[in-house]
């Protein structure tokens, strides 16, 4: 079978060999399953990305000298949990497209979809127990934990609601609980003290809000054919995010966001006319000086990390984060 090719960027160059590794690892967690299994994980895994979350768990394990093998594992078990998410996520959301690629359910039955999602949820598991630490496997059952409630609580609390508190502990369940995984989990696997379990815990927590915050702005900045959805997707859905919280607190009176705040339907005319005033204004500014605030934040928390090509890469990643084009 051909490699995926990984993307280059800078910060992925000492670990470039050992995310190969990983990226192979992860597609032989189905080859002796069911041929419907394997095609679904191979399909999934050449949906690409940065793999952000296994270079998390390299970076930091290699920086704090946790064995190879154990990190290998650990890096699949963490991406594998990741992707077996968004499996769950595009059906709960009836997503066709996630990066421009076909989503799992736009071929599957619910059915089918839900069940790859619970192998790979199972696989990730497995591995994440070869990785030999009960702290991490108990860490590794807690963040599952902790992202399955905030999209219970999403559901059943409703979008609409306007808090930035709020809004913090959302994105921490969706999207910074996994950051932390992967950059706490390394750490206790190379034996690290307190302070720097504490220190990594901060920068996995900020770095993934920035990064979600990131992603939220990139939601109406980006173009339809780039995102695979329509521009202000989250908003259409009722989900308010950093850039509408910014734009709410200086256009309080905005008719069709009050609507939609109360729970109100708008029309496509009116739902067009918000997602251009957001684009707009100041709001996109605020949200990306927000997402640096937590990047920043990020990086104080390496200060007492050793120095070298890993602490290096990891700075370097919280700030390719937050200048990703918007």
């Amino acid at each position: 079978m051909e490699r995926q090719r990984l993307t280059t960027v800078s910060f992925l160059e000492p670990i470039q060999e050992s995310l190969q590794a990983v990226e192979d690892l992860m597609r032989r967690q189905a080859a002796e399953h069911h041929h419907d299994l394997n095609a679904a994980l191979q399909h999934l895994l050449s949906a690409g990305g940065k793999r952000l979350r296994p270079a998390l768990v390299l970076l930091t394990g290699e920086m704090l000298g946790a064995d190879r093998e154990r990190l290998l594992t650990l890096a699949a078990a963490i991406e594998l949990l990741h992707t077996a998410t968004l499996v769950h996520d595009d059906l709960i959301d009836g997503a066709l497209l996630r990066r421009g690629i076909p989503t799992l359910n736009a071929h599957w039955s619910p059915a089918a979809t839900v069940l790859t999602g619970d192998f790979m949820f199972a696989r990730a598991a497995r591995l994440a127990a070869l990785a030999g630490s009960v702290e991490v496997m108990q860490l590794f059952a807690e963040t599952l934990a902790i992202i399955v409630d905030g999209e219970i609580t999403q559901l059943f609390d409703g979008p609409g609601l306007a808090d930035r508190e709020a809004y913090y502990r959302r994105i921490y369940a969706k999207t910074a609980s996994m950051f932390v995984l992967a950059t706490v989990s390394p750490a206790r696997l190379g034996g690290a003290g307190e302070e720097a379990l504490a220190a990594m815990r901060r920068y996995g927590h900020d770095l993934g809000i920035a990064y979600q915050i990131v992603d939220d702005i990139l939601d109406f900045t980006g173009d339809q054919a780039r995102l695979g959805k329509p521009v202000g997707s989250d908003l259409r859905h009722g989900l308010i995010t950093m850039p509408t919280l910014c734009y709410l607190e200086h256009h309080p009176d905005d008719k069709p966001l009050r609507a939609i705040l109360a729970g109100e339907s708008v029309s496509e005319a009116e739902m067009e006319g918000l997602i251009e005033r957001i684009r707009a204004s100041e709001a996109i500014a605020q949200a990306a000086e927000d997402a640096r605030r937590f990047a920043r934040r990020a990086m104080e928390a390496l200060e007492i990390m050793p120095e070298g090509a890993h602490r290096a890469a990891l700075i370097a990643m919280a700030d390719y984060i937050v200048k990703r084009d918007f």
